[in-house]
């Protein structure tokens, strides 16, 4: 279902970040490089340095044609990928920046990382708009249910935290990982959250109520990324213990891990990032090992 098709071995550094570009086939890396790098699918081949950036890259977003690039420094960068242009600089966060979205229908974008805040910016003039507070420490991730009602922030503190997207008032706290939470997904149907953590668990939540309907004990170590397959019932999520594993959307089975240890192929050093291609054929991971790696993806 995935194997192994490409190693891209360019970077200097800890790679954390992996984003689709608006142009088919391309697609961005940048970690602790100090620049965004942009990769060919179409060629298996580096394309160029795409942006420098001030400090290291922790977090990397696009919306339509505009990426944000989240640093250490706490700031983010808005480059137009049609100008080529860095068209905004914000410093957002005294701390480091870790996860951005945006709210497509308030056109509104987010930023938070470890100093516990949420920040509001108008994605016309990148004005901030609105700041809360969701925990007193790091806030690692974020997710954006499909229909754009409410938002699921993982926290250092063990919680997931629930907020109405209409006026980012608290909903519920979600109490059942023992760790931080480093992931969070909905299901593109919005059929239930799924969280991973450093305890090593998926759990699943059924929705609307956020009642925990599975734990899955997923992994040997913190489960950094849960990525959902853009058109087919399955999604990859990626670990610190140094493996990609492939999972049923629908039932939760355990289709396929990729390892050296299983595949004789794959990350030596924790696995920080995966985003499937636009088109579904392509798994793309990357870590502390440097490696930018390209696995192809068949249903049969």
């Amino acid at each position: 279902m995935l194997k192994h098709l490409q190693t891209f071995a360019g970077h200097q550094n800890p790679v954390y970040a992996l984003v689709n570009t608006d142009q088919p086939g391309l697609f961005l890396s940048a970690g602790n490089d100090k620049g965004v790098v942009e990769w060919s699918l179409a060629n298996m081949a580096f394309v160029r340095v795409k942006i420098p950036v001030q400090s290291s890259v922790y977090c990397l977003h696009r919306y339509q044609h505009q990426l944000f690039i989240g640093e250490r420094s706490g700031a983010f960068s808005v480059f137009d990928l049609n100008t080529s242009k860095i068209v905004a600089r914000v410093n957002a966060h005294t701390k480091p920046i870790f996860d951005i979205q945006t709210i497509q229908r308030k056109n509104e974008l987010l930023t938070t990382g470890e100093d516990g805040t949420v920040a509001v910016w108008s994605l016309v003039d990148f004005k901030e708009i609105y700041r809360f507070q969701v925990a007193y420490d790091t806030v690692r991730c974020i997710a954006v249910s499909p229909d754009e009602t409410e938002i699921a922030f993982g926290c250092k503190d063990h919680l997931i935290r629930i907020y109405n997207l209409t006026d980012y008032s608290l909903k519920q706290a979600l109490e059942g990982h023992s760790l931080p939470v480093t992931s969070l997904s909905y299901h593109p149907n919005n059929h239930y959250l799924i969280s991973g953590s450093r305890d090593a668990q998926l759990k699943i939540w059924t929705l609307p109520n956020y009642a925990l309907l599975q734990t899955i004990p997923a992994h040997m170590f913190t489960i950094y990324n849960i990525a959902f397959h853009p058109n087919l019932p399955y999604f990859a999520t990626s670990s610190q213990d140094k493996s990609i594993k492939l999972w049923d959307a629908e039932n939760f089975k355990l289709y396929k891990i990729l390892s050296i240890e299983k595949a004789g192929v794959g990350h030596t050093h924790s696995i920080n990032k995966i985003i499937w291609s636009a088109d579904g054929k392509y798994l793309i991971s990357t870590g502390d090992d440097r490696k930018v790696m390209i696995w192809e993806f068949n249903e049969a």
